[in-house]
C-alpha cells in the first residue's frame, strides 16, 4: 500500500560543494579578460571559424571532438567565424563574445576539482584525502592558465577523470543495478570523448581497459558467482568499454563531415572524390562531368601519392638535355613530369590503338579494366612513352617521355594497360574520380610511377615521373586517379585546344560514402604531418618533473600585465616526491610479500595496488610515451600525467598515517608538516596569481622577484 506522506531523504555533501564553488569561481571569474588572442587559440580559433563557416578541415594533431566543443561555445555565443586569428595578442572585437569561447573549456577545467574528490572516495580513501586531492587541482596555476582559455587540455583531463570515476562507481557498486550498469556506460562515452578530444587520451583509455581487465579476471575466477552473471557481466563491459566507443568515435567524425560541407583550404590534402564530394572547389570544375572513361575521353591524371602537394601528370614543349650533369645520356624526347599546380599541360586524351580519331564516338565506347589504351598530351600531341633508358634522377627505373621520332633507331613503345586495381568486377569500367589505376607499359611491364624526385632547372623543379618495374605489393606512387575529364568532340588541333579550355558538362550524379570519407581522413591524418619546428617555449618531457620551462602565454602591449603557463611549484614538488615514495614503498612491499611478511591486511593491500594501478599508472601511461615522440612538446602536455599525482598524494598521505605511523608523536609531526605544507601551496598560489590571471599588473621588480627559477622566461618593462 502507497503511504502518504511521501517522503525523500539526501544526502549533501557540503565539502564537494564548497570545492565545486570554488573551482567555478577560479575557473569563469573575470573570463573575457584578457580580450585579446592568447597563445594557441591563434590555432584552435582557425578551426572554430571554419565550423561556423562549414568549410572542411584537416587537423592532424587528433580528432575533431575538441575542435566541435570550442565551436559549440562559439555558437552559443553568436559568434559568426568571421575574425582573422593571425597573431597573438590581436584584440577580439566587439562583436565577439569572448567569455562565450572561453566558457567550456572553463567549465570542463573546474569540473575537474569535484572529480578528482569523487574519484578519491571511490579508490576507498577518505573524505580527508579526498578534500587534499581536491584542493591540489584547485590550486595548480598552471591547470587554471589552460582552462581559462580556448584550449583542449581541460577537456581531455575532464573526460578522463570522468573515465575513471565513472568506472569505479561502477565496480564499487554493491549490486549490480541498473544504476551501475548506468555508470559503466557513462565511462565507455568518456572514453571515447577522451580519444575524441585528443589522440593522447588513449593512453588513459589503454589504462582503464588494463583495470577494467583486471576486474574482469577477477570475476572469472569468484566461483560464488554464477556463469550466467559472469558471461552477463563480460559481455556488457565489451559493449560498453569497446564496442560504445568505436561507434562514438566514428560517430564524432559523421558530425564532422556532415558540418563541415563546403571546400577549404585543406581540399587538395584529400582524393578527388572527397573533393568533389565538398560544394565549391573541385566540385564546381567535376559537376556534371561524364562518369565513365571512354576512347576519345580527355582526362587529367592525378597522382594517389599520399605526400601533402597533389600533383597530374604533366608534358610541356621542353626536351630532356642531351646528357645530364653526370655525363649519363638520355633519349632528348619531351618531359614527361608530374605538375602540382592546375594547368592546360595537364591535359591528356585517351586514345584507342586502332583507330587514328580522337574523339569519342557515339555512343561512347567505355574503357575496361584490362584494355590497352594510348595517351596522347592534349597540346602537344606527344604519345605518352617509355623505353629502355634509364630515367633522370630515379636510374633504376625507365625514362618517361613524349614520344618524337628522331629518325635514330628508337621506335614508338606507347602501349599502356589499364588496371584498375580498386575493382569489383573483372569487367570493371574505369570511372571519373572513383577509379584508381595503374597503368602497366605493355612493352616492358613497367608500371607508371611518380617517383617524388624533384627534377633540375632544365625540367623546372617539377616532380620525376617514371616507369618501374615492381613483382608485387601495391604503392600510392602507382596509383593515377581521372581527376577532370570531358568527352573529345574536336578533330582538328587547334579546335582541341580551344576545346580544353571549355569543357563540356554531361549532367552525371556521383556521390562517395561516409565510410570511405572517413577511412580516407583517418589516413591523412596519421599520414600527413606537418613540419614540425622548434619552437621558443617548447620542452623535453624530463624538463617537465622540475618544471624547468614555463610559457609565455600572453603580454600586454604597454604594460606589465602578462599570462605564463607556471605551475605551483610546491605542489607540483610535492606530486613528484609523492611519485617517488610510493614507487619506494611498493618496491619494500612486493619484497617483503615475496619473503612472506605481509605488513598490510588484504583489504589495505588491495587499495594501495589499487592507487598505483590509477595513479601511478595514469602518471606512467601520459608521460613515458612522450620520450618517444619525435615532435614539439609543450608544458601542458604533462597536465593529464600531473593530475593523477595529485589523486596520489593525499591518498598515500592518510596510508602513510594509517600503516606505517604507530607513534602518536610522528603521527602529529607528519599532520604539521602537512599543514605547513598545504599553506605553503596556498601562499605559492596566491604568489603567481598575477600571471595566471594577468591582472594585478606588477613592477619589474616584482616580476623579477617571480623568478624562481633562471630557466624562467618572465618578461618585463623597465620604466
Amino acid at each position: 500500500m502507497l503511504q502518504l506522506p511521501l517522503q525523500v531523504t539526501a544526502q549533501l555533501d557540503l565539502v564537494l560543494v564548497l570545492v565545486s564553488l570554488l573551482s567555478l569561481w577560479t575557473r569563469l571569474s573575470r573570463l573575457s579578460y584578457p580580450s585579446s588572442v592568447v597563445f594557441d587559440e591563434v590555432y584552435y580559433g582557425q578551426f572554430v571559424s571554419l565550423y561556423m563557416k562549414r568549410v572542411f578541415f584537416i587537423d592532424d594533431s587528433g580528432p575533431p571532438l575538441g575542435h566541435m566543443i570550442l565551436a559549440l561555445g562559439a555558437y552559443l555565443g553568436g559568434f559568426d567565424g568571421n575574425f582573422v586569428w593571425n597573431r597573438i595578442g590581436a584584440e577580439y572585437p566587439c562583436s565577439v563574445s569572448v567569455a562565450s569561447l572561453r566558457l567550456l573549456p572553463a567549465l570542463c577545467g573546474a569540473l575537474c576539482v569535484p572529480l578528482a574528490y569523487l574519484l578519491t572516495l571511490e579508490l576507498r580513501f577518505s573524505h580527508l584525502s579526498a578534500l587534499g586531492a581536491a584542493l591540489l587541482l584547485l590550486l595548480e596555476n598552471s591547470l587554471i592558465v589552460q582552462s581559462r582559455f580556448m584550449l583542449l587540455e581541460s577537456l581531455l583531463i575532464f573526460f578522463v577523470l570522468l573515465a575513471f570515476f565513472s568506472y569505479l562507481r561502477f565496480h564499487n557498486a554493491p549490486s549490480r543495478s541498473w544504476s551501475g550498469s548506468g555508470w559503466l556506460l557513462l565511462s565507455g562515452v568518456s572514453c571515447a570523448a577522451a580519444v575524441g578530444v585528443k589522440y593522447t587520451g588513449l593512453f588513459s583509455y589503454l589504462l582503464l581497459l588494463g583495470v577494467a581487465s583486471v576486474h574482469t579476471w577477477n570475476l572469472i575466477g569468484d566461483r560464488a558467482v554464477s556463469h550466467l552473471s559472469v558471461f552477463t557481466q563480460c559481455v556488457f563491459k565489451v559493449l560498453c568499454l569497446l564496442v560504445v566507443p568505436v561507434l562514438l568515435y566514428v560517430f564524432w567524425f559523421y558530425i564532422h563531415l556532415s558540418v563541415l560541407h563546403r571546400s577549404g583550404p585543406h581540399d587538395q590534402l584529400m582524393s578527388s572524390a572527397f573533393q568533389a564530394s565538398l560544394q565549391g572547389g573541385l566540385s564546381r570544375i567535376t559537376k556534371g562531368q561524364p562518369l565513365e572513361v571512354a576512347f576519345g575521353s580527355q582526362v587529367t591524371l592525378r597522382s594517389s601519392a599520399a605526400q601533402p602537394v597533389p600533383c597530374w601528370l604533366h608534358s610541356h614543349k621542353a626536351n630532356y638535355p642531351i646528357r645530364y650533369g653526370n655525363g649519363r645520356g638520355s633519349s632528348h624526347q619531351q618531359q614527361v613530369t608530374c605538375y602540382p599546380f592546375k594547368d592546360v599541360n595537364n591535359w591528356w586524351i585517351v586514345k584507342d590503338p586502332g583507330r587514328q580519331e580522337l574523339v569519342v564516338d557515339t555512343p561512347p565506347r567505355p574503357i575496361r579494366h584490362g584494355d590497352v589504351i594510348q595517351l596522347v598530351h592534349g597540346m602537344t600531341s606527344r604519345f605518352l612513352n617509355s623505353h629502355d633508358v634509364a630515367a633522370p634522377m630515379s636510374p633504376h627505373a625507365q625514362e618517361v617521355s613524349g614520344y618524337i621520332d628522331f629518325n635514330v633507331s628508337m621506335a614508338a613503345q606507347n602501349l599502356w594497360r589499364v588496371d584498375i586495381y580498386n575493382r569489383e568486377a573483372e569487367s570493371e569500367v574505369w570511372k571519373t574520380i572513383v577509379s584508381e589505376v595503374r597503368l602497366v607499359h605493355l612493352n616492358t611491364s613497367a608500371i607508371l610511377k611518380l617517383s617524388g624526385v624533384a627534377l633540375p632547372d632544365w625540367g623546372f623543379r617539377q616532380l620525376e615521373v617514371v616507369a618501374e618495374k615492381l613483382q608485387k605489393g601495391h604503392s600510392s606512387s602507382l596509383g593515377w586517379t581521372v581527376e577532370e575529364h570531358r568527352y573529345g568532340t574536336s578533330l582538328e588541333q587547334k579546335e582541341r585546344e580551344a576545346e580544353l579550355h571549355s569543357p563540356t558538362h554531361i549532367d552525371v550524379d556521383r556521390k562517395i560514402s561516409f565510410w570511405s570519407k572517413f577511412t580516407e581522413l583517418q589516413w591523412k591524418m596519421l599520414s600527413v604531418k606537418q613540419e614540425e619546428s622548434e619552437h621558443k617555449y617548447s620542452s623535453a618531457p624530463l624538463e617537465w618533473l622540475t618544471m624547468e620551462t614555463n610559457i609565455a602565454y600572453w603580454l600586454h602591449a604597454s604594460t606589465n600585465a602578462q599570462i605564463h603557463l607556471i605551475g605551483n611549484p610546491v605542489s607540483w614538488g610535492v606530486a613528484s616526491l609523492s611519485l617517488l615514495a610510493y614507487q619506494l614503498l611498493a618496491t619494500v612491499y612486493t619484497l617483503r610479500r615475496r619473503r612472506g611478511f605481509k605488513d598490510l591486511s588484504d583489504g589495505a593491500w588491495q587499495r594501495f595496488v589499487s592507487l598505483g594501478f590509477v595513479c601511478v599508472g595514469g602518471w606512467m601511461m601520459n608521460f613515458l610515451p612522450f620520450l618517444l615522440m619525435d615532435k614539439t612538446l609543450f608544458l601542458y602536455h604533462y597536465l593529464p600525467a600531473l593530475c593523477y599525482l595529485y589523486v596520489l598524494s593525499p591518498a598515500l598521505l592518510e596510508h602513510v598515517l594509517t600503516h606505517l605511523l604507530s607513534s602518536r608523536t610522528l603521527r602529529s609531526t607528519l599532520c604539521v608538516c602537512t599543514a605547513a605544507v598545504l599553506v605553503s601551496i596556498l601562499m605559492s598560489y596566491w604568489n603567481f596569481c598575477p600571471l595566471t590571471y594577468g591582472r594585478p599588473e606588477l613592477s619589474a621588480n616584482q616580476l623579477q622577484a617571480l623568478r624562481w627559477r633562471d630557466s624562467w622566461d618572465i618578461l618585463y618593462r623597465r620604466r
